[in-house]
């Protein structure tokens, strides 16, 4: 997968609020079952399974099988392409907030 690929799988997965909401779940947890997910989200456990393999493809979470229980964890380096890209622009909104101060500060002395 090429960066750009990368970043598109990244911002599609995570559109979703559903979605969002589970990865959120999923970060303040350190393993979550799915059983644990679906209480208290109102989704079904098969809408569920189908979020969470839309995260592992995006390489957001991954899975450790244990017996009948598959527990679920964040995986960080997934959203660096994403982090770079933003970083990337964040540079760029520096400058112009910096050129911006420069030019408000030569019209009022």
């Amino acid at each position: 997968m090429t960066e750009t690929t990368d970043i598109n799988a990244i911002m599609r997965t995570l559109a979703d609020p559903t979605r969002r909401a589970l990865f959120e779940r999923i970060v303040n947890s350190k393993e979550i079952t799915v059983v644990e997910l679906t209480r208290g989200s109102g989704v079904t456990q098969g809408a569920i399974s189908q979020h969470l393999k839309s995260l592992k493809q995006a390489g957001l979470i991954a899975e450790r099988p244990e017996g009948r229980n598959v527990y679920y964890r964040a995986q960080p380096e997934g959203l660096e392409p994403l982090v770079d890209w933003m970083s990337h622009y964040g540079i760029f909104w520096r400058e112009r907030f910096v050129n911006l101060r420069t030019i408000l500060k030569e019209i009022d002395p």
